[in-house]
């Protein structure tokens, strides 16, 4: 896996190719379309001129309002969660799926002979590989056993002994902030483990926190490493981010993707110590919240993801990025009536005109 991927120096904000005159060009299906992460795919997409369906749980997800086409599905667990996907991708003329969320990659993955069967293309990570990256325990071994910098991490309290305080406990599964816990006190991290056996504890690492984002090709071969800063983050999402250039930080994600044998899609979080050594504390096997920084940035990963997806001989080519591009995140809003019409946003330039 390629690991030196330099950053560019020439314009952050590449240019948009026209897609609006193709006639009858199929539609791109989006999964998870309420995440961060969805909503930031959906927009690059229809920025692009692609049609878009954009599918969520939630029948209120913002990034359904802002596809060409919105539409509600089950969630991954249901066992029509594939027939729904199916039935609305041949409704809609799709012939290529993005997925946004991790969780719903073991459905999809399933599925895929169906969906290819029906037209629609898709590029899923190797189920093994999604497994390790969601079990926080397995993904500890994994890092532990190929040499890549990783936390000291336990699942067990006995484990505790190798692992040094002070502690960060969190779920063994999970995403984001949630249930995540730092604790000074032994006693405490026992206790708390002692009450849900679910959770795992590691060292507390020190240092600035970093999210890379990355695309890496069929064959392993690394596209991109776009790291950034977390200048700010609120429920364990960047509202406030600076893309950075390092060697460092690029070697250790590309050997973390290495060891997890992941393909596709990645973002990968860790910590740059005072001594500029980096760790990783985990990848997630999707594209991130913080996504539209490294857009921004000049690394189009959603394309050339949908490049790859349609063409499974393409060779994608190496992605630069702009290093010191800034990122703050405001609220946005989407409107919609009763029955699912849009209304108009009260505070866009055509409605104020008008």
């Amino acid at each position: 896996m390629t690991s030196t991927l330099p950053s560019r120096t020439t314009s952050p904000v590449p240019p948009l190719p026209d897609e609006r005159d193709r006639p009858g060009r199929p539609a791109v299906l989006v999964t998870g379309a309420g995440g961060p992460a969805g909503v930031a795919v959906v927009r690059r997409l229809t920025a692009l001129g692609h049609r878009v369906v954009g599918v969520d749980a939630d029948a209120t997800a913002a990034g359904a309002a802002l596809a060409t086409v919105g539409a509600v599905v089950p969630r991954a667990d249901h066992v029509r969660f594939v027939d729904a996907l199916l039935a609305l991708a041949t409704a809609h003329g799709a012939d290529a799926l993005i997925g946004t969320v991790a969780e719903e990659l073991p459905a999809l993955a399933a599925g895929a002979d169906r969906l290819a069967a029906a037209g629609v293309a898709t590029w899923l990570p190797d189920p093994a590989a999604v497994e390790v990256c969601c079990d926080k325990a397995a993904f500890a071994r994994a890092l532990r056993t190929a040499g890549v910098p990783h936390p000291a991490t336990t699942d067990t309290p006995a484990g505790l002994v190798t692992v040094p305080g002070p502690w960060v406990v969190k779920p063994r599964a999970g995403r984001g902030s949630r249930g995540v816990r730092l604790l000074d006190s032994r006693a405490d991290v026992v206790e708390a483990m002692h009450a849900d056996p679910a959770l795992i504890t590691q060292t507390r690492l020190s240092g600035r926190e970093f999210t890379a984002d990355a695309l890496v090709g069929r064959d392993g071969e690394l596209v991109t490493v776009v790291p950034r800063w977390r200048d700010d983050t609120r429920a364990g999402i960047s509202v406030k981010g600076t893309t950075f250039d390092s060697a460092e930080v690029t070697t250790v994600v590309a050997a973390a993707l290495e060891a997890v044998q992941l393909t596709g899609p990645a973002n990968v979080q860790g910590f740059v110590a005072d001594d500029g050594r980096a760790t990783v504390v985990e990848v997630n096997p999707r594209f991130s919240g913080g996504l539209p920084l490294t857009l921004a940035a000049g690394a189009d990963v959603v394309s050339a993801y949908l490049t790859g997806i349609r063409d499974r001989r393409a060779v994608l080519p190496h992605l630069w990025f702009t290093p010191g591009v800034r990122m703050s995140r405001y609220f946005a809003e989407t409107y919609t009536a009763d029955d699912g019409s849009a209304v108009a946003d009260p505070c866009a330039a055509t409605a104020v005109r008008a």
